[in-house]
């Protein structure tokens, strides 16, 4: 089965700016680098998800500090990055045209926010077909809400998300199968 690895809005605004540092931030950093070079190591495709607003003076406007890939995450120039405008990492990108095109039939996420972004895309990308997903356990952060704390919106999306839209699966656990040419 080829996969991708879709790693979303690992921007430095989650770990510039405190009051949108999010949960765990450095953990969750090792662990993504560690998906990038298992993904690497058998020629997985590793994909960038870059939300982006072309308004002056928004929160990650383009070309902005905080808009940039956080600088302590492995990305290779020659990782696609498709940037977004909406919380669906599908909604008018190209993002799915690449993974038709890559003939790719299982997304891996990673990234940020729990209940925004991944969520969103990942329904997304099980309404569009890829329904054999898998999401790296405690792979997501967010910051903690009015009503919950950061730890506890993970965990209750990643109890939904199993077995309906993914398998949530440790890092450890995850085998990405070797790229192979069409």
């Amino acid at each position: 089965m080829k996969q991708a690895l879709l790693i979303i809005d690992m921007q430095e605004i989650f770990f510039d700016l405190p009051e949108n540092a999010l949960y765990q931030r450095d953990q969750l950093t090792e662990k993504v680098n560690q998906l990038i070079a298992q993904a690497r190591a058998v020629n997985c495709p590793v994909i960038f998800i870059q939300h982006t607003s072309y308004t002056p003076g928004e929160e990650l406007y383009v070309d902005t500090p905080e808009w940039e890939i956080h600088h302590k995450i492995n990305r290779q120039a020659e990782d696609p990055i498709f940037r977004k405008t909406k919380w669906d990492a599908f909604y008018e990108t190209d993002l799915l045209a690449w993974l038709q095109d890559n003939q790719i039939e299982q997304i891996v996420f990673a990234g940020a926010q729990t209940e925004f972004c991944i969520d969103t895309s990942l329904r997304a990308a099980y309404s569009l077909g890829y329904q054999s997903n898998i999401v790296i356990q405690n792979g997501t952060s967010t910051l903690d809400s009015q009503v919950l704390r950061a730890d506890q919106i993970i965990a209750h999306h990643e109890n939904i998300w199993n077995g309906r839209f993914a398998t949530v699966q440790s890092v450890k656990d995850v085998l990405f199968q070797p790229m192979m040419s069409s």
